[in-house]
């Protein structure tokens, strides 16, 4: 196993449902030998979070702090099965990163088809560089077409910790993310690990996700963790 070097789906107070101011979380990172670390508060459906104003002054907090690189941006939510998100494209330009994903408190669900094409449609977003915990189960989806709708179009798939936890009950995500990552792994396409970290505490904790990458036999060298080139080089850049 590499050393982590970055972790770029985390929550601040700023979400309304997470537990570290930034710099809490800045120091967390700092202290774990980090060199990057994401920023990405829920966008406004998310009840609780940062109004979009939030969004407009990204531009006072510095970029490096406690030696830590920062990438500040938005997890956007995917609001239907046509792959709508939730904040005007106007505040996209004024993020470092931009991240997408399905969450049940602002999802019009449709059938498994459906739903499919919805995440593909936001796949195919220019805008959109990540698409968090897509393995989940929060929509039931086909992982197949979303895996190759994501090589295509140059998006990274997270694998995500946090929906593996016992406590959400997310009951396909186990399946899920060993499909994606065994069909990752047929096409050479990396993946992001990622932590949803809520709290410093779990920032770069991926301890839900190494049996899966051992069970799956998922090279090292398709995760984006370990090389911050490697990660910049696949970050899919908007038009």
């Amino acid at each position: 196993m590499e050393k982590i070097r970055l972790d770029v789906h985390t929550h601040t107070v700023a979400s309304g449902h997470a537990f570290s101011s930034l710099q809490e979380m800045v120091r967390a990172a700092a202290d774990l030998g980090l060199e990057y670390l994401g920023i990405t508060e829920h966008a406004p459906s998310i009840p609780g979070t940062c109004a979009p104003i939030y969004f407009r002054n990204l531009h006072v907090v510095p970029r490096e702090i406690y030696g830590v690189k920062l990438l500040l941006g938005a997890e956007l939510n995917i609001l239907d099965t046509h792959g709508s998100l939730d904040l005007d494209p106007n505040y996209y330009k004024m993020m470092d990163i931009r991240i997408a994903g399905i969450h049940s408190l602002c999802y019009q669900p449709g059938t498994r088809e459906e739903n499919t094409a919805g995440m593909i449609a936001a796949i195919r977003n220019p805008w959109v560089q990540i698409i968090s915990h897509p393995a989940d189960g929060t929509a039931d989806m086909l992982m197949s077409p979303i895996v190759h709708a994501a090589k295509e179009a140059g998006t990274i798939l997270e694998i995500n910790n946090s929906s593996l936890k016992p406590i959400r009950h997310k009951e396909s995500a186990r399946d899920n993310t060993l499909d994606i990552l065994r069909l990752a792994k047929q096409l050479d396409m990396p993946v992001i690990l990622g932590s949803d970290a809520h709290i410093s505490f779990s920032i770069a904790d991926y301890g839900y996700l190494w049996p899966l990458l051992a069970e799956a036999d998922f090279p090292d060298s398709l995760i984006l963790n370990y090389s911050p080139s490697a990660f910049f080089k696949a970050l899919k850049k908007p038009d």
